[in-house]
């Protein structure tokens, strides 16, 4: 007869599950215990019933005494379907007399085992209420059924009695390796697992008192030589065996191999259990929808949500979708939905909020969880606190689009907005140049003029608005990007309200500033770079010629576009020199400087020149400006310092040695770190005198800091190099501390010796000059000589030194070799006597 197996269940993948175990057995499934009851006091073939605990909660041990209690009832196997971590389920079942316990999560094997357990003691059963007709049946299928079988007394016995079995068939001999006669000699207690024993006791004195009809269980028998099988045990009674004492079918199947496979994969669940116990985060398993419905989540849930996980377990308190803030929901769900589509694993940061109302950053990674057929049944993955490392990112992103010094945007930021702008719409930069406001820092300290450019910036913000946002672009640089101004008239008044603000403030520390105003939609084919060039350009050429002006600003135009562009070329010509690639291009002359008492050649001024490849010759007027802005002065120095040395090498290989060279530097490079260091490393590579090398520095740099400079100077000094100050007059006008200078010599500027062809001897100060400076120790040198009469005078007043064309225009390093052999000192007397 084929028997039919009824699940009382609402869990599809369950059902699905039981079906693919027991595909040759007709399986019905019903949601509704009434309609089970129901089925089985009609379909006289429902041998086996499975009830899911879950469904029927309260109400399991009505249903079930309903089902014993029916026509059929005493010849059905009736199992549980419990779950893992309801032990209490379990137990209950038990209690009632339940044949049999599922456990979730299903293993198609197990159930498989299990269900063909049951199915064989239906078929034995049915074999013995009818053995008459049976009896070579039955006994063909005792010899050759597939699970052991062993027919006796299941109840404890007494003391008296030496056996309670009657009858083994071959499978049970094999699995407990004992023979029939050893167990009826034995007993079933005997072979029995000392630590099964009470269990089992406890069921079989519950099975002889009459509770219930039958009791399954796990339990271990002890091999003769020793060793421990596992079996899974089915004990009922059957009615129609002769011994009324000793009516029970024990039946028996090895499952020795499965337990060493669910003692590894509980050791796997121990170590995954302590990794997810100090695992940072969430690993979980919830359903696929819109809640994300947990069916697992770890421990570390409370610290991560601040939720336990019962809360969030089945939406108990709060579904995990109440977590996450309403922005990202949606995007999180159609996140899922193309992945899965896609079959790729889930990746996502979004934001949570806890119980305690902190929002928190997650990192989320996971993947869909399919069946057999392809079909989404689950999802897993885990949840990351990256609360800590947003913060960083953010920290990181505001340190890269602000300014540390005054929290503005910076220019970083000013560009990524430049970029993304609509070219067509209105917009405007006004830069702001308050580079003079370096000297301050230079004379009273870096927190001084630090505190006046928070000040600054502080009354600045002020005249923001919505269209109209200030950046700090460099030092002492910053750049208003306005929008939507409407007419140029108001960019105007903006420079003027911006003058206005800065004179209530800088008047004081007599700081200048220059306002450069470059309209955007004007300039639509110019990059951000050139934009911003534009801007900074005017500015600066405001500040140049704000005397001229009430206001200080200046549009950008084409003239100043020329200008820029200029400039770019010079800079581009001059940082192929500083790396090496067009060496050429930089290039020294030598100018001779002659001592008047003697008529010699006492020293050269070494002046550089560069030529660029788009706009010719350059003056050294124009370029070093450029090289001290771009800071290009540091490598182009240390080029021009080496090529003069050279040249100072070349004169002592002539027997020239006593001639010395003078360096023009740059504040920039006096004032650089390592200036000191390379200048005489280099000095004493080259093997040349310290005394034949003289640095130039300019007469304004005092300005900047005296202090400090004069220091670096003495530091000079004390080496053995001589230090002249250029331009002598037309700069630091201190005179009060013209005796603390650290200087050998003074050079007169050319603004004064000009005036010596203008004017009479008595109206010129050239020979209080020159006085002054002999009195306060200094040699004296007169630049830019170039008529006899100037000489003469010079030479009655005691100039020490000349230089100028009168003696010879800077020459290149052959020519001015050649001239220095050719020099006859006297000539000049000999030949102006013989006039």
């Amino acid at each position: 007869m084929a028997y039919s197996i009824l699940t009382v269940s609402s869990s599809q993948p369950d059902i699905e599950m039981i079906r693919e175990a027991c595909d040759s057995v007709f399986i019905q499934s019903v949601s509704d215990p009434d309609r089970a009851i129901e089925l089985i006091g009609t379909d006289k073939n429902i041998k086996v019933v499975i009830v899911d605990f879950e469904l029927c909660g309260p109400n399991a041990p009505s249903i079930f005494e309903k089902i014993k209690s029916g026509p059929s009832g005493k010849d059905l196997q009736i199992l549980f379907l419990t779950r893992k971590d309801h032990d209490e389920d379990e137990t209950e079942a038990v209690r009632l007399g339940s044949a049999d316990c599922l456990v979730r999560p299903l293993s198609k094997e197990i159930v498989k085992a299990r269900l063909d357990m049951h199915l064989e003691l239906v078929n034995i059963r049915a074999l013995v209420k009818n053995k008459k007709e049976n009896q070579q049946l039955i006994e063909i299928f005792f010899l050759q059924a597939p699970v052991g079988i062993a027919i006796g007394s299941w109840k404890e016995p007494a003391e008296d009695e030496d056996s309670n079995i009657l009858n083994v068939n071959p499978m049970y001999e094999k699995i407990t390796g004992w023979s029939e006669n050893e167990l009826r000699r034995m007993g079933w207690m005997k072979i029995t697992y000392p630590e099964d024993m009470l269990r089992e006791t406890e069921k079989s004195r519950r099975l002889g008192a009459g509770d219930i009809s039958s009791y399954s269980m796990d339990k271990r028998y002890v091999r003769p030589d020793g060793s421990l099988v596992w079996v899974h045990m089915i004990v009922t009674k059957v009615e129609g065996i002769e011994s009324s004492s000793q009516n029970h079918v024990c039946i028996i199947q090895d499952i020795t191999q499965r337990k060493e496979i669910e003692h590894a994969l509980k050791e796997s669940e121990r170590s995954k259990a302590m990794l997810l116990s100090n695992f940072p985060g969430v690993a979980y398993r919830c359903d696929y929808d819109q809640y994300w419905t947990m069916k697992f989540i770890s421990e570390g849930c409370y610290e991560l949500t601040g939720y336990k996980p019962s809360d969030l377990l089945n939406n108990h308190t709060v579904a995990f979708s109440e977590l996450i803030l309403p922005r990202y929901r949606k995007g999180i769900w159609d996140r899922w939905e193309e992945v899965i589509a896609e079959n790729k694993p889930f990746r996502a940061e979004y934001q949570i909020r806890t119980a305690d109302g902190i929002v928190k950053w997650v990192w989320e990674m996971g993947q869909a969880i399919r069946d057999r057929d392809g079909r989404v049944i689950a999802l897993e993955g885990i949840v990351l606190d990256i609360s800590d490392r947003k913060k960083f990112e953010q920290e990181l992103l505001y340190r890269n689009n602000h300014d540390a010094w005054t929290g503005l945007y910076n220019l970083n930021y000013l560009k990524k907005l430049l970029e993304v702008r609509q070219k067509e719409n209105q917009a405007a930069l006004i830069s702001l140049d308050l580079s003079p406001m370096h000297s301050l820092s230079m004379i009273f300290g870096f927190q001084y003029s630090h505190n006046l450019i928070k000040s600054t910036t502080s009354e600045l913000k002020k005249i923001c608005h919505e269209d109209c946002q200030i950046f700090h672009a460099y030092e002492y640089r910053f750049i208003f990007y306005i929008r939507n101004y409407g007419t140029q008239n108001s960019l105007r008044q903006m420079c003027i309200r911006l003058s206005d603000t800065l004179e209530s403030l800088l008047a004081k520390e007599r700081v200048n500033w220059g306002l450069g105003v470059v309209e955007l939609q004007s300039y639509t084919n110019s990059d951000v770079e050139h934009l911003l060039r534009y801007s900074m350009g005017a500015s600066e050429r405001a500040l140049k010629d704000g005397h001229k002006a009430h206001v200080p600003y200046l549009f950008f135009d084409e003239r100043m576009e020329a200008v820029i562009d200029r400039e770019e070329k010079i800079t581009e010509g001059m940082m192929e020199v500083a790396s090496g690639s067009r060496p050429e291009r930089l290039y020294l002359l030598f100018q001779p400087i002659v001592e008047l008492s003697s008529d010699r050649i006492v020293s050269f001024e070494a002046l550089a020149r560069f030529e660029s490849e788009h706009v010719g010759l350059v003056s050294p007027v124009e370029f070093i400006p450029i090289a001290e802005k771009t800071k290009l002065i540091i490598p182009l120095g240390k080029k021009i310092i080496k090529k003069s040395l050279e040249f100072l090498s070349s004169l002592k290989e002539e027997g020239l040695g006593s001639i010395s060279i003078s360096i023009n530097i740059s504040v920039i490079q006096l004032l650089h770190k390592d200036f000191i260091d390379y200048l005489l490393s280099l000095i004493d590579s080259m093997k040349i005198d310290h005394e034949a090398v003289i640095i130039e520095i300019t007469e304004s740099v005092f300005a900047l800091d005296f202090e400090r400079i004069n220091s670096i100077l003495n530091r000079l000094r004390e080496t053995g190099i001589r230090i002249a100050l250029d331009d002598f007059g037309t700069g630091y006008s201190s005179l009060a501390r013209e005796r603390e200078l650290n200087v050998n010599f003074l050079k007169i500027d050319k603004l004064f010796i000009d005036k010596l062809l203008l004017l009479e001897d008595e109206q010129t100060i050239t020979s209080d000059i020159i006085s002054m400076g002999h009195k306060l120790g200094h040699s004296i040198v007169a630049e830019g000589v170039e008529h006899d009469r100037q000489r003469a005078y010079l030479e009655r007043h005691g100039c020490d030194c000349i230089q100028g064309y009168l003696i010879s225009r800077p020459l290149g390093e052959t020519e001015a070799l050649q001239f220095v052999r050719e020099y006859a000192p006297g000539a000049y007397h000999e030949k102006k006597g013989g006039k």
